[in-house]
């Protein structure tokens, strides 16, 4: 019995020193400092949007146009192929800034920059073309435009063929390298659900 005894009194004190050891609890203050401090505002957010100078990057390439507009602050950035033939900027370095949305001057740091772009090799096109923009129930004139826009300003429910007009029978497979020479529905017709057939050519031939 006393040696029972004589054990639970050494596992009693060991269990003191312990805890004696141990950090105390974190205090309420001490607690908000460590772990629930408020993650500070992401950058280009509702608390961080004060005006700042936005540089003019027409000319420059898109990669350095993007680090220089993110360096002035600016964080809400996207481009678009000022061409109208919806090519994706996969990679950056490889596209120069035709146009720039807002341009050069104090703007909130919230606000949304877009480039419009053309690959290095090509020339900016004397009017940005934009997005392509949604047919909304009539047919548009797709002629010069790409497959790629065409098939994205048509509803995504609509059944669309597209063919090579060269009579090669070539696979239509990089859209946005094709161009549409004849369509029907013609322009200007109602859509309400009917098939749309497109003929195409490379961009760098003739219809």
């Amino acid at each position: 019995m006393r040696t029972r005894t004589a054990t639970l009194a050494l596992v009693a004190a060991a269990l003191l020193t312990l805890t004696a050891c141990q950090d105390p609890a974190p205090s309420r203050s001490d607690r908000t400092r460590e772990g629930n401090a408020p993650a500070p505002a992401n950058p280009g957010s509702d608390d961080d949007a004060k005006p700042a100078a936005l540089p003019d990057m027409v000319g420059k390439g898109l990669q350095s146009a993007q680090d220089q507009a993110q360096a002035a602050g600016f964080y809400v950035l996207t481009s678009h192929d000022s061409l109208g033939r919806a090519r994706n900027q996969v990679l950056d370095r490889q596209w120069k800034v035709c146009t720039q949305t807002p341009k050069a001057g104090e703007h909130p740091t919230d606000t949304k920059v877009d480039f419009g772009a053309v690959k290095l090799s090509e020339d900016c096109p004397s009017a940005d073309q934009g997005e392509p923009k949604e047919a909304d129930g009539t047919m548009p004139d797709f002629a010069g435009k790409s497959v790629k826009a065409a098939r994205q300003a048509l509803d995504s429910s609509t059944s669309l063929t597209v063919t090579d007009l060269s009579g090669e029978s070539r696979m239509v497979l990089m859209e946005s390298n094709w161009k549409v020479c004849g369509q029907d529905p013609k322009a200007g017709s109602k859509l309400d659900g009917q098939p749309v057939t497109l003929t195409a050519v490379k961009f760098e031939e003739s219809c």
